[in-house]
């Protein structure tokens, strides 16, 4: 640090010292507003992922791996061959990114009709294996009644609520499903439902139900195929990393075309609306109280200048050039909104940990269950702690110093020293 500078950031100091009452004043905003902003930014993190945990769960994974034309047309014909499904496999053994996947989940999808005598409904129909299953999606946490599918099921069936209700069936009722097959021919098979769920979303419960990945092979004639590879990774940060590293593995081998990694932004469009939307909010309720804020500061910093005009007069006159005057003005307000904005964000911190670390519990806010962009919130949302928030809002808060102390700098860098020399204070 040299002379100079020293001196200026003693005499910010000093300053700030003098007008200890207004600068208390706009530190506590500062901090007040610090802790705000930590506070919302950790536990919209910790809810975003909460909503992207739920919704990938009931989807297909953080990252799906299929062809590129399944996801518009959703037939069989577009399916991934077994020998693509092997070398995906394998490709995820391969490398540094094994260690970020949770689970991997074959799954074999097809839109079809759900049958009783009491009448047909529309139904989606998904082959899974129950093993992996219950440890990727949350419907084996689901049960209504009986049980989820179990390996070795032939001719089970886990189905809707909603599904169950309109097709007028119980526990052991036996029902058909008809549904295009990979030849194009229209083919029925014949399950019993062992188990009923619920999820919130009417949606689903009218129209999902699980059946065996084998007997759906067998059923549709897609043997090995599947439609689609689901993938369960540690959290929502590293889709594009792995997404990345997978991606150019199936370009090396496959071609551009044969497969492709969608990120779930991708595949569920809606929910990834939902969180820009409600990010967006988040930051306009955060701008509009820091533009308060700076107001605070610059009437601090301002008024702090129009009371030393006769000071910063002599200061000039004994040689502080102009630049060097707004310069001194600058460090002043940003002295104050860093420290404040430090303190802020640690007693943000700090007070999250303690008081929410484990959660924080909306449930006395939700009489039933709420449901968002097809996702059912959980009553307890975790905060999310992550550097990066700490350093982003750190940042924030010194852009927001910055700025706010411009004008009062400018007129600091203005002002005439001679006719400042004229009058006693």
């Amino acid at each position: 640090m040299s002379f100079k500078t020293a001196v200026i950031t003693k005499l910010a100091l000093r300053n700030l010292r003098r007008q200890a009452r207004r600068s208390l004043l706009t530190a506590a905003s500062m901090i007040a507003g610090g802790a705000l902003l930590i506070f919302s930014l950790i536990l919209g993190d910790g809810t975003h992922e909460q909503w992207i945990d739920s919704a990938v769960r009931m989807a297909d994974g953080h990252l799906t791996i299929q062809s590129p034309r399944f996801q518009g047309s959703r037939a069989l014909k577009d399916r991934m061959p077994g020998e693509s499904r092997a070398f995906v496999e394998q490709a995820l053994l391969q490398g540094g990114i094994v260690g970020e996947i949770r689970v991997m989940a074959p799954r074999l999808a097809v839109t079809g009709m759900a049958s009783s005598a009491a009448g047909a409904r529309p139904a989606r129909i998904l082959g899974v294996d129950p093993a992996v299953e219950v440890s990727f999606s949350v419907l084996d946490e689901k049960v209504r009644q009986g049980r989820y599918l179990r390996p070795g099921d032939r001719l089970a069936a886990y189905v809707g609520i909603g599904l169950l209700e309109a097709l007028d069936l119980r526990l052991g009722s036996k029902f058909v499903l008809t549904a295009q097959d990979a030849g194009g021919e229209i083919a029925g098979q014949l399950v019993r439902v062992v188990g009923t769920f619920r999820t919130g979303i009417p949606e689903v419960d009218r129209s999902l139900l699980h059946i065996p990945l084998s007997t759906a092979g067998a059923w549709l004639g897609c043997g090995g195929d599947v439609t689609s590879m689901g993938l369960l990774l540690g959290n929502s940060e590293l889709v594009p990393q792995v997404r990345r590293s997978l991606q150019q593995r199936l370009s090396e081998t496959h071609g551009t075309e044969a497969l492709r990694a969608l990120s779930w932004r991708e595949s569920l469009p809606e929910l990834d609306a939902a969180v820009k939307i409600d990010d967006f909010s988040n930051y306009l309720f955060q701008g509009i109280l820091f533009g308060i804020i700076a107001l605070g500061i610059v009437n601090t910093v301002l008024m702090s200048v129009m009371y030393r005009r006769r000071e910063f007069g002599v200061l000039q006159a004994l040689g502080l050039t102009p630049g060097q005057s707004a310069s001194l003005v600058l460090v002043e307000g940003l002295i104050l909104t860093v420290l404040s904005g430090t303190i802020g964000i640690a007693l943000g911190l700090s007070v999250t940990w303690f008081l929410w670390g484990e959660g924080l519990d909306l449930s006395s806010m939700m009489d039933n269950e709420w449901t968002f962009s097809g996702v059912v919130m959980e009553p307890v949302v975790v905060p999310r702690f992550r550097v990066a928030r700490m350093v982003q809002g750190l940042s924030f808060i010194f852009l927001i110093g910055m700025l706010a102390s411009l004008y009062p700098a400018l007129r600091a860098m203005r002002i005439d020293v001679a006719e400042t020399m004229k009058f006693e204070r």
